[in-house]
């Protein structure tokens, strides 16, 4: 049995390893070098939790987590004003390359008008609800003469019959209870489960962004993640203005956006 423990003024680490094979490279200092590594970096995120918690907003209570497929979604409840600068940080990734552009998710339209006040190739967007596709078609008059292409449906039953592009753009929510157990308290981030599909319509050094739900870096599990599907990539903090009533499930005034190349 091996046991490290950490002490602070606010919190003690204790780490019982009970099987002794378990983190086993050939020396005993290297072993310890690891074990040292892993409590000295869960201490340091304990401390820089503690110091981002104490600027966090209370949010509003959420509502009961029902089917939102084809909801009737007010404007805020698709997406809240806040989350503004992380659009326009993602929507200036996409348009980079001047490339061909797909966007998953609709939404208010506001992603999609930052993407054309860039000069791009083309964009194709994938949205599923009814209600938002009417209000796509409606956005669109706005673009006349610009290579706008809709595919109406889930992302997983239409992006198959699409080709590879040179940026994605990932904004969407889970839409039922069950979306969001898996994708959003099961993993490091809700794009997770898109990162193979993602991979496989990128063009060679093509890119990926998204919104991280993570504040001001990224864990050593979402780095991994990423590396295991792409071959580099780039973070950014955003600064917010989240609101003391804040509906969503973020209550930090920054987020880490991403920015993965195939």
């Amino acid at each position: 049995m091996t046991r490290r423990i950490k002490r602070s003024e606010k919190f003690e680490i204790s780490l019982v390893i009970k099987d002794d094979q378990f983190i086993r490279p050939p020396r005993d200092a290297q072993r310890n070098a690891l074990l040292n590594r892993a409590v000295k970096e869960f201490a340091e995120d304990l401390a820089a939790l503690n110091q981002q918690a104490a600027e966090f907003v209370e949010g509003a209570v959420q509502d009961t987590f029902g089917d939102r497929t084809q909801a009737l979604l007010s404007d805020q409840e698709i997406m809240e004003d806040w989350q503004l600068p992380i659009m326009q940080a993602m929507a200036d990734i996409v348009t980079e390359s001047q490339g061909d552009v797909l966007e998953i998710g609709f939404g208010r339209g506001i992603s999609s008008d930052m993407i054309q006040a860039r000069a791009i190739n083309s964009h194709t967007i994938i949205e599923c609800n009814d209600a938002i596709v009417d209000r796509f078609h409606q956005w669109k008059e706005n673009y006349q003469g610009k290579d706008i292409r809709l595919k109406h449906g889930m992302w997983q039953d239409v992006i198959h019959d699409l080709g590879r592009f040179d940026s994605i753009f990932f904004h969407t929510y889970p839409l039922n209870e069950d979306e969001y157990m898996n994708y959003v308290n099961g993993s490091v981030t809700f794009a997770e489960h898109f990162f193979q599909t993602a991979v496989k319509h990128l063009q060679p050094n093509g890119v990926f962004t998204y919104f991280s739900n993570e504040i001001d870096s990224l864990s050593r599990e979402h780095q991994r993640l990423l590396l295991k599907h792409f071959s580099s990539f780039s973070v950014k903090t955003v600064e917010l203005q989240v609101p003391d009533d804040v509906k969503d499930t973020w209550w930090a005034n920054s987020m880490v956006i991403v920015k993965a190349v195939k």
